[in-house]
């Protein structure tokens, strides 16, 4: 089902003495709540479209699921899409699920990344027991990291209306970008890139980088490592905990990524 990504809408734009009324594009943002067989795992705000990706993506992510896993995915398993204004998404393996959220207001609790009291170093600890280090691969070459911020720029659709929208992009050595996807949430953008790859089997993703459009925390690393990909570009800077982890996990990190520039930080700042 096609949703629509955008909202018109009378501003009034003020520019030094002048003041007029005039239409701006918004983007549409909903929540999503995500099952997995027959559990809610997750609830977040998103910009609707590419929802299975999404759920899928998640659960990947989060260790819910293998690449392997996943039978089927569909609007309110327990009910009418309709009903729920295909704000409900239902994963399914055929097992049932022990794994739900205790509170089903909480948005996007996963099994790391919401650990209570989970220091640094267990969390990294913690993801390398879960996910182990990456496979041995080539280095990525500098130049294409760097041309990634100008490689993406006609994959920014919603971006170019609203200004309001994360990017996340999957590139392959040639500097092709593989798989775009755009959200009102930077992590929900890369579970849509990771969940496409993942229902498409094309994970793990140990030939492709991995573009965002935003910082780069240590849950994008902890995304990233899970979907494989061995180097992580980010627009922004990233912070220690995700250096730390990208290091760990042999995955190239590069920070405040410009045209031309950037810094990078892993591995071992080099």
């Amino acid at each position: 089902m096609s949703r629509s990504t955008t909202q018109r809408l009378l501003t009034r734009k003020v520019r030094g003495d002048e003041a007029r009324l005039v239409p701006d594009d918004l983007i549409v943002e909903e929540p999503l709540s995500i099952e997995l067989d027959g559990s809610l795992v997750a609830s977040t705000m998103r910009t609707p479209g590419n929802d299975f990706e999404l759920a899928a993506g998640f659960c990947f992510t989060e260790g819910l699921v293998g690449p392997g896993d996943v039978q089927t995915i569909r609007y309110c398993g327990g009910g009418s899409a309709v009903a729920t204004e295909f704000n409900v998404v239902t994963v399914e393996t055929g097992r049932s699920s022990a794994v739900a959220t205790d509170d089903a207001s909480s948005a996007r609790r996963g099994l790391v990344s919401s650990s209570c009291g989970l220091c640094g170093s267990d969390a990294i600890h913690e993801l390398a027991d879960r996910i182990g280090p990456l496979p041995e691969h080539e280095p990525w070459d500098r130049d294409l990291l760097l041309s990634l911020p100008a490689q993406v720029k006609g994959h920014q659709p919603l971006h170019d209306a609203t200004g309001a929208v994360h990017l996340a992009a999957a590139v392959d050595r040639s500097g092709a970008v593989v798989v775009a996807r755009e959200d009102i949430g930077r992590h929900n953008a890369v579970d849509k890139v990771i969940g496409r790859l993942l229902l498409d089997r094309a994970l793990p993703a140990s030939d492709l980088a991995l573009f965002v459009s935003s910082r780069a925390s240590f849950e994008m690393v902890q995304k990233a490592w899970a979907g494989g990909f061995t180097a992580l570009v980010a627009v922004s800077g990233p912070s220690a905990l995700a250096v730390q982890s990208a290091r760990r996990a042999g995955m190239t990190l590069a920070g405040f990524a410009r045209e031309g520039r950037a810094n990078f930080y892993s591995p071992d700042g080099a």
